[in-house]
């Protein structure tokens, strides 16, 4: 399985450290773990960032980037080995292992930080921190400064600037190298395998969860033993709730079935959305509708290249759905006139599409100086436009209520144009219907 290489980890903390201002400091701490209910505890994921760094994938860990440190610019404090704890909950790394498998210069416990990180941060002029994310750490980070300035009178120095993490080291994030691609790549084909075999076994009669379990049982073969977010299967109406999670309703004959999943694999997302009748066949109104939607995605996918800017692919959507909705009745007016009243929005109120990597939501501005972000080599992005039809709009016939359509991809930025990393599941109406009659 391709995995990122310790040398490409070290290249982006070496980028960043780069960027930083002389005399500075990073501090990057990891995720901890989160308790479930009472005394067990969610799987632990850890924090996006600090994985980024290192490739380490332990909780109770902070990761210190010093450029210019005379005796090794990476320090990390972690987990020391202990045969007691490792006998109830696995193996850990320890500072020696950190040093030796993840490239640190340094690791010390991090049973010892409150000793050792304010003699780290005295004579620093900067810190760099993203600050606001996580209160306790905060609150610990501002304690060792303050042991410092405590210590004033007697010479030292403390930092007197903190600067946001975030701006330089999530667009450091927002290129993606070519073994993220791949990875990336490999999260697609998994999470396309695991669309299709949910077109595949769909029959009225059964319950969501039951497609849902379809789903996550192909991530976990294949490797992907997490998806990269909760899992939606809607059914019928269900369909037209954008963020639909609860999975346990019976699917009826005549019903559109949206599922928009994706798996998680080495701490990349895909993201991918299909929408596809329950008896396996289109009615004309699903049809008519599926089709608006499908050529706002083939062309919004076809403005993704090399110098367009991020939202000519939303605005393509708008225009073809506004365009197509008029042409069915479902809008009434002058298309130029309802584009600008944003009348749309009532059956297309989300973006086309959002960054996509190591976060299903990835990091990475929209926006540079209240300019939309021009497109370049190695971004990676969804595109997902949708029609939502919901039941109660009294003022659509009837015939239209209820029906719930998106379809979404995974595209990244390459030298000539795009590459859609989710492309082997079936959009068209003729195949999605030819693979559902061929599982019989």
């Amino acid at each position: 399985m391709t995995r990122i290489s310790k040398q490409e980890f070290a290249r982006r903390r070496k980028n960043l450290m780069a960027q930083m201002e002389p005399d500075s400091i990073a501090i990057v701490p990891a995720a901890k773990e989160v308790i479930r209910n009472r005394d067990c505890e969610y799987p632990f994921r850890q924090d996006s960032d600090f994985y980024y760094l290192t490739g380490f994938a332990e909780p109770d860990a902070v990761l210190l980037l010093i450029p210019g440190r005379e005796y090794g610019e990476t320090i990390v404090f972690c987990r020391e080995r202990d045969p007691k704890m490792e006998l109830w909950h696995g193996y850990r790394s320890g500072p020696e292992g950190v040093c030796a498998e993840y490239g640190a210069d340094d690791a010390f416990p991090i049973s010892d930080i409150d000793d050792i990180l304010p003699g780290l941060l005295e004579g620093r002029e900067r810190v760099y921190y993203s600050m606001g994310r996580n209160q306790d750490f905060d609150r610990k980070v501002m304690g060792w400064v303050n042991i410092i300035r405590s210590k004033v009178r007697s010479g030292a120095h403390p930092p007197g600037e903190f600067l946001d993490l975030d701006h330089l080291l999530h667009d450091l994030r927002l290129y993606k190298s070519a073994a993220e691609i791949r990875i990336m790549r490999k999260a697609g084909e998994l999470s396309a395998q695991a669309h299709k075999r949910a077109m595949q076994i769909c029959k009225p009669g059964i319950m969501e969860y039951q497609l849902e379990s379809e789903i996550l049982h192909e991530f976990s073969r294949n490797g992907a033993r997490f998806p990269a977010y909760s899992t939606i299967v809607g059914a019928g109406k269900n369909g037209c709730v954008l963020h639909y999670i609860d999975n346990n309703c019976k699917i009826k004959d005549g019903d559109l079935i949206l599922i928009d999943a994706g798996c998680e694999l080495e701490h990349y997302a895909a993201d991918i959305t299909r929408t596809f009748p329950a008896n396996g066949k289109f009615s004309k109104e699903q049809k008519a509708l599926y089709n608006i939607v499908l050529e706002a995605q083939e062309q919004a996918i076809a403005t993704i290249k090399p110098g367009n800017h991020w939202n000519q692919s939303h605005d393509i959507t708008v225009q073809v759905i506004t365009k197509g909705l008029l042409a069915l009745g479902l809008l009434k007016g002058e298309l130029d006139t309802l584009i600008e009243e944003g009348a749309y929005k009532d059956f297309y109120m989300h973006r086309a599409g959002h960054w996509l990597g190591m976060d299903v939501h990835d990091v990475g501005d929209y926006k540079v100086a209240d300019e939309w972000r021009v497109l370049e080599e190695g971004m990676a992005m969804t595109v997902e436009p949708g029609i939502y039809v919901a039941p109660n709009n009294m003022q659509v016939a009837k015939k239209w209520r209820g029906i719930g359509i998106r379809i979404e991809d995974d595209i990244v930025v390459t030298k000539g144009g795009c590459e859609n990393l989710t492309a082997a599941v079936p959009k068209t109406v003729a195949d999605i219907e030819a693979l559902m009659a061929e599982a019989g």
